[in-house]
């Protein structure tokens, strides 16, 4: 009776074998899903840093070099003027606003103006100043009346620009913020230009990890900004006469600061009683641009020169400490070289990085040292594999690559390197022949 089921079994596989010439095959899984765990922190204990946070990251890539308390909400300061810079040029470009319209000064931003305890160049009432004159006095010499009223020639409003950077923010998923000022000054520093319903005490606070992405994000969509920020000294005509501005950024050349082995071109300082000294740094040596972020740096005085000191020490160790990496296009790595093919002359196929890609790594690891996993692009599957035929070099999957001893940490939360996978080879179909001698073979395979 057992061999008579069996046989009633085996003829009903043949017969459907031989009908329908299109049994599934299977293929074999070649990825790799083994997790590689960091030996060492993004925290490098023998960097000493004298801060409360701090954070270095690739310009372009986004990846975390370094960090020490990147997500620790501090208060910001000046530093957020970067964030409404970028509105402002975001203004421009959309044609709201244009570098030689000149606007109005409103009383907040008049008497803002006024306070020489506070950066600022003295703005006057009856006097129109360009959007190019307001924007070089925000960045160069942090000049607070400057930037309030341009946060009102694009808003109308100090309010309603400080709901704009909230939404700004919120779109590059930076939620935890706290956002009051359009210059950083405290709430109740502004006057009638106060945020509503908000504590009288209430400051910006971002983490160095936000401030990161802020610059980042800057200097991708309006790199043009570079050319005001890594301005020494300029003067501020006021209508009747001039302020001598000299950039607060003392690490660009020619001041107090500056380092020829580190050529700093930006970003922004921040100061005050609750911050301590901030500086957002960006410095391009050796071809490749960082961006550094201090928060909370001794200030002693307003000669205190510590957050450019421990901002020196930061950019120093990345480049002496790690090597830009370029991974090429159609390099392979083991154990994730290949993915399963449906119904394809070859049951896999192998794959390769799609594009170059660049990592920061630790000196003495190489290219050879990362581990890779490899996921398919299930768009591109049928049942358990890629579906035949396939044209050579599709994106048809995912690498991601660890570090062996380096913890890999990028702005936009990825772990990983992840990098196109493509396919190195042409994928034929095979013919009904083949597909079905296969489909028997596993009938057999599977049956005993």
């Amino acid at each position: 009776m057992l061999i008579f089921k069996r046989t009633k079994k085996l003829l009903l596989g043949l017969v459907i074998a031989a009908t329908a010439f299109a049994s599934t095959a299977s293929g074999i899984f070649m990825n790799s899903d083994e997790n590689v765990k960091a030996d060492t922190a993004t925290t490098d204990k023998a960097l000493q840093l004298d801060v409360k946070a701090a954070i270095a990251v690739d310009a372009k890539t986004g990846q975390i070099i370094y960090s020490k308390n990147a997500n620790q909400l501090l208060p910001v300061a000046s530093m957020t003027k970067l964030l409404s810079i970028y509105l402002v040029l975001q203004a421009i470009k959309e044609g709201k606003l244009s570098w030689d319209q000149k606007v109005s000064v409103d009383s907040a931003s008049y008497q803002v103006s006024q306070d020489t305890s506070l950066s600022n160049v003295p703005l006057k009432k009856d006097t129109k100043y360009t959007v190019r004159q307001l924007y070089q006095a925000s960045l160069i010499y942090s000049a607070n009346g400057a930037v309030m009223t341009l946060a009102n020639a694009v808003s109308g409003s100090q309010t309603a620009f400080v709901n704009k950077m909230r939404q700004l923010l919120k779109s590059w998923n930076i939620n935890d913020a706290e956002l009051y000022t359009t210059s950083g000054l405290g709430n109740d520093e502004i006057g009638s230009g106060k945020y509503p319903n908000a504590p009288a005490k209430a400051e910006n606070k971002m983490s160095a990890k936000d401030m990161a992405l802020i610059s980042q994000k800057l200097l991708q969509d309006y790199p043009e900004v570079l050319k005001t920020t890594s301005i020494a000294r300029m003067k501020f005509n006021n209508g009747t006469s001039e302020t001598e501005m000299e950039n607060w950024n003392w690490m660009l050349k020619g001041l107090t600061k500056s380092y020829s082995e580190l050529p700093v071109d930006g970003l922004k300082t921040g100061t005050s009683d609750s911050a301590g000294a901030n500086f957002t740094g960006t410095v391009h040596k050796n071809g490749h641009r960082i961006i550094t972020v201090v928060l909370g740096a001794k200030h002693a005085n307003d000669e205190d020169t510590s957050r450019f000191e421990q901002t020196q020490k930061l950019m120093s160790y990345v480049y002496n400490n790690f090597t830009y990496t370029t991974i090429k296009a159609h390099t392979k790595f083991k154990n994730a070289s290949s993915l399963p093919v449906y119904h394809g002359k070859k049951l896999t196929t192998q794959v390769a990085t799609k594009q170059d890609s660049d990592i920061w790594l630790k000196n003495g690891t190489s290219v050879s040292d990362l581990k890779a996993s490899l996921t398919g692009n299930k768009k591109l599957y049928k049942k358990d594999g890629l579906e035949a035929p396939m044209a050579k070099n599709k994106t048809v999957g995912t690498l991601a690559l660890n570090a062996q001893g380096q913890q890999l940490e990028y702005l936009n939360g990825n772990s990983k390197l992840k990098i196109a996978a493509t396919n190195t080879e042409k994928i034929q179909k095979a013919n009904i022949f083949v597909i079905m001698g296969r489909a028997i073979k596993n009938f057999f395979t599977n049956l005993f």
